[in-house]
């Protein structure tokens, strides 16, 4: 309860922003948001810092980002945690990665909970510390009900790996004879990736300066909206979450029409 009320007063949302907030809302906001959080470890050396301070830093701002599209109408908010070549990092950054979530959920889900936010993870789940992946079935259990924004985590996930599985179980169905290869198609094809059961995005956000997907829901994105900022991930805040959906509404979406 201390931590609940001590970051509820200090994540006080300015005036300003308040006043985005319902100009934003009188349009049409994407359903489906996904962000590549990118920049932790710079902003951390740029401060002389371990790299994972700029990990933890980063932590504080999903949840402002995931309260803030709570409160404007987003369904969905898919946030690349985890990819599946972290791995290639040093050990001991990547043992802080596999904490964060339960420090994470730890601290936030009280909160989470009271907005009616519900909790979900796509990634390959086999390969994930057991550790952590109790602490994050926990929440999701704790959430199923929950009817707000669907605070979706990619931990451990890689979209190369995502479509090589769904290739090969639709071999596999195609074999026991669940399903027709002259059947497959694009909605198919869909249903067997791990996010088949969300609207892909129709906003990707990558903060850092980098101008690339990474890995990052490559067939789901065929017509998403791109948005890149330069500012680092921990530096993020509901300003510039702001700008991202008010670029959105700006755009006209024709999906290879006119």
């Amino acid at each position: 309860m201390f931590y609940k009320k001590l970051f509820n007063k200090q994540s006080s949302i300015p005036e300003s922003i308040k006043e985005r907030m319902e100009l934003v809302k009188s349009q049409a906001v994407p359903d489906h948001v996904a962000i590549i959080m990118d920049g932790n470890g710079r902003w951390a050396k740029s401060r002389a810092l371990p790299r994972i301070a700029g990990h933890h830093e980063g932590m504080k701002v999903v949840r402002k980002i995931a309260i803030l599209a709570n409160n404007i109408g987003i369904q969905t908010l898919t946030l690349f945690a985890f990819s599946t070549e972290n791995w290639k990092r040093p050990k001991s950054e990547v043992d802080y990665l596999m904490k964060l979530p339960a420090e994470f959920l730890d601290i936030y889900l009280p909160e989470l909970i009271d907005n009616n936010v519900k909790v979900q993870v796509i990634g390959e789940k086999e390969k994930i510390p057991s550790h952590t992946l109790l602490v994050v079935e926990k929440a999701i259990e704790r959430t199923k009900n929950n009817n707000g924004l669907l605070l979706n985590f990619a931990l451990n996930y890689g979209s190369r790996s995502e479509i090589i599985m769904a290739i090969k179980n639709i071999v596999k169905d195609i074999k026991c004879g669940n399903i027709n290869e002259r059947d497959i198609n694009e909605d198919i094809f869909s249903q067997y990736l791990m996010t088949k059961d969300l609207a892909d995005p129709d906003l990707l956000i990558r903060t850092s300066g980098e101008i690339r997907l990474s890995n990052f829901m490559l067939w789901q994105s065929a017509y998403t909206e791109l948005w890149f900022t330069d500012c680092l991930w921990p530096d993020f805040d509901e300003g510039h979450f702001l700008d991202a959906i008010e670029q959105y509404q700006k755009r006209s979406r024709r999906f290879g029409g006119i």
